[in-house]
């Protein structure tokens, strides 16, 4: 079995004030909590990682239950609140999950006993209007989950319009994509566009018989982010190494949030050799988690064992 050497590490920049919590009561409510603890069956001695470490909610009820949790994050912001709790069991890498071979590796770590993969936009960074995350507030639009690499603002100012439609329709599932895209264009060459309310600004005027409702905004702001991390190509990566990591009998629970990262898990579970999917429908919150905490509303859990010995053909069809 393997053990987590201690964390020698300190935060590497500056925190602000919003990001040391108190090490005291979660800050924030994880989604599915019940079920992520009977999927990954969290107990002493055990191994998990969290590959998306985040306001390190689900990491917490992991610890409580006697395992050692290796957390992973390429938010800075989110290693230097997690790094701040001091939470004992707990070590911290920083990273993006797509690496867990290798972050683990360099920890001396080759065979875990359980990974939870928590997909998307975190709530910390929702909530942080600086972060450029949230098409309600007035902030840069930026979109970066790791601060470094090509901002959201630079693909609206430098893609063609064919190439923003494209991420539009393929990441946001906009029927409206080439309008949209057409409008952005249009705009830029009166002047950049640099705010996350300007941006929803002209969507809205732009899209076609908007009155009340979902705003308009929300498909592109997704997709732009979706593109801008890079993050189905970071899940099938992290599903790889997820599969690669896992000891005989460990457990994966995969959290999605929309339809397009679901669907990567699906198939990815469907399609492997040595993973046997624990649920054969995806698990959703109940309505009483929906009325307590409307970001589960759209959760949805899918769990799988790794098995000894790999299995011959596809799994079943999923819903």
């Amino acid at each position: 079995m393997n053990t987590v050497p201690p964390d020698p590490e300190r935060p590497t920049s500056k925190p602000r004030p919003s990001e040391l919590a108190s090490p005291g009561p979660l800050s924030h409510t994880p989604v599915l909590s019940a079920e992520v603890l009977e999927a990954l069956a969290p107990a002493p001695g055990r191994v998990i990682v969290d590959g998306t470490l985040g306001g390190a909610g689900h990491t917490r009820l992991l610890l409580e239950a006697g395992a050692h949790v290796i957390g992973i994050d390429q938010d800075p912001y989110a290693l230097n609140r997690a790094r701040a709790l001091n939470l004992p069991g707990l070590r911290v890498l920083e990273g993006n999950y797509r690496q867990m071979r290798e972050l683990l590796a360099s920890a001396g770590i080759t065979r875990v006993d359980g990974i939870l993969l928590d997909i998307g936009v975190s709530s910390f960074q929702l909530d942080d209007a600086a972060r450029g995350f949230s098409y309600h507030a007035d902030a840069p639009l930026d979109m970066r989950m790791s601060q470094a690499g090509e901002s959201a603002a630079d693909v609206v100012n430098t893609y063609p319009a064919e190439d923003l439609a494209a991420i539009i329709y393929e990441y946001g599932e906009d029927r409206h994509s080439r309008r949209i895209a057409r409008a952005i264009v249009q705009a830029r060459e009166a002047a950049p566009i640099e705010r996350t309310v300007q941006l929803a600004d002209l969507i809205k005027r732009a899209y076609p018989g908007f009155s009340k409702g979902i705003h308009p905004a929300r498909r592109t702001f997704q997709a732009l982010r979706v593109h801008v991390n890079d993050e189905l190509g970071a899940l099938r990566d992290g599903l790889e190494a997820a599969e690669a990591l896992l000891a005989p009998g460990g457990r994966l629970a995969a959290i999605s949030f929309h339809s397009l990262e679901d669907r990567v898990v699906k198939r990815f579970l469907r399609g492997s050799a040595t993973l046997r999917p624990l649920t054969k429908r995806p698990v959703e919150a109940t309505e009483a988690e929906q009325a307590a905490n409307p970001r589960a509303r759209s959760a949805k859990l899918r769990a799988a064992e790794k098995l000894a010995v790999a299995q011959d053909g596809e799994g079943e069809e999923e819903a």
